[in-house]
């Protein structure tokens, strides 16, 4: 039996504000933070503050996603030192590319090469 990584029990309202706080910290907008956030998984805005307001945690979060973007799979790199690519656990590699891209939004990256658009 595997144990499951605490942050998949964790409420994604409770990690947001630290991903707002991150990107205000460099001069970005919440705007963007949900952006991005809405672009990875599919979520509406509504959608997602709805998600944040059930507090819903990361593993539910992901795995109700109406249209994870398939573009994801173009972010690649290093958080927290692993390689998001080498990650083999699907919804720690999701939480690990949201992850990425509030990086990626706080070095002051443009929101559209963000989106790989």
């Amino acid at each position: 039996m595997t144990i499951k990584h605490r942050i998949f029990t964790t409420p994604v309202a409770k990690v947001y504000p630290y991903y707002l706080a991150k990107a205000e910290k460099k001069g970005r907008t919440p705007a963007e933070v949900d952006a991005i956030i809405c672009w990875l998984t599919g979520y509406t805005p509504r959608q997602l503050a709805a998600q944040l307001k059930k507090q819903t945690n990361f593993e539910t979060f992901f795995q109700k996603a109406p249209k994870p973007n398939p573009a994801r799979k173009q972010i690649t790199g290093t958080i927290c030192g692993v390689r998001i690519e080498a990650i083999a656990e699907p919804t720690m590699r999701e939480i690990r590319y949201l992850d990425k891209l509030v990086d990626e939004l706080a070095k002051g990256k443009a929101l559209e090469k963000i989106l790989r658009g």
